[in-house]
């Protein structure tokens, strides 16, 4: 598969209102788009190392820019890991790339990958949906932004359980407007 950083940052885009913002996966997530402060840097490299060079150099953007700027990133990889067990093997190291800087408690990562599992859950389970966007993407988060938005939010608590259920009250043809690279790729 080739595509372009531009084709992957718009189907990135599409799947953020569609699935994320529209469905209110996360009450968090239009404020930053809408606000023009979440930044997608799509990249074709596949290479491990460079991809930690990368993740590293856009954790320091995030660092060195003030949130009122930019808040938030998407990290998108439409070229690597497409399996997700490679992903998680990388989300890992990516973590630890967190701690080794000195940026635990300071950023975090939130994954989505295509064939998201969650743990315990069966491939085709509804859950899996809240996760799944069209290419692997590494969400890179401020923590205080994030403690913020969540003591402001009234019922932090319910968000996966509500998730899950509006995954499972999707129609089949529902699920292939919102979630059409499934279904194609």
């Amino acid at each position: 598969m080739s595509v372009t950083p531009q084709q992957a940052e718009q189907e990135i885009r599409q799947w953020l209102d569609q699935a994320v913002i529209d469905l209110q996966l996360c009450p968090f997530a239009s404020k930053p788009v809408h606000e023009g402060k979440l930044r997608i840097m799509t990249t074709c490299e596949h290479d491990i190392v460079m991809l930690l060079h990368l993740l590293f150099d856009e954790v320091m953007l995030l660092e060195e820019t003030p949130a009122d700027e930019l808040e938030t990133t998407l990290v998108v990889l439409p070229e690597a890991l497409p399996e997700f067990l490679e992903f998680n093997q990388f989300l890992r190291l990516a973590e630890q790339l967190l701690i080794d800087s000195g940026w635990q408690g300071v950023f975090q990562i939130a994954s989505f990958h295509p064939h998201y599992q969650f743990d315990g859950t069966l491939p085709d389970a509804a859950e899996n949906l809240t996760n799944r966007s069209p290419y692997p993407v590494l969400h890179l988060l401020r923590e205080e932004s994030l403690a913020k938005a969540v003591a402001a939010y009234p019922d932090t608590q319910a968000i996966p359980e509500r998730n899950i259920q509006r995954m499972r009250d999707l129609s089949d043809e529902q699920k292939l407007r919102i979630f059409p690279y499934l279904f194609s790729k």
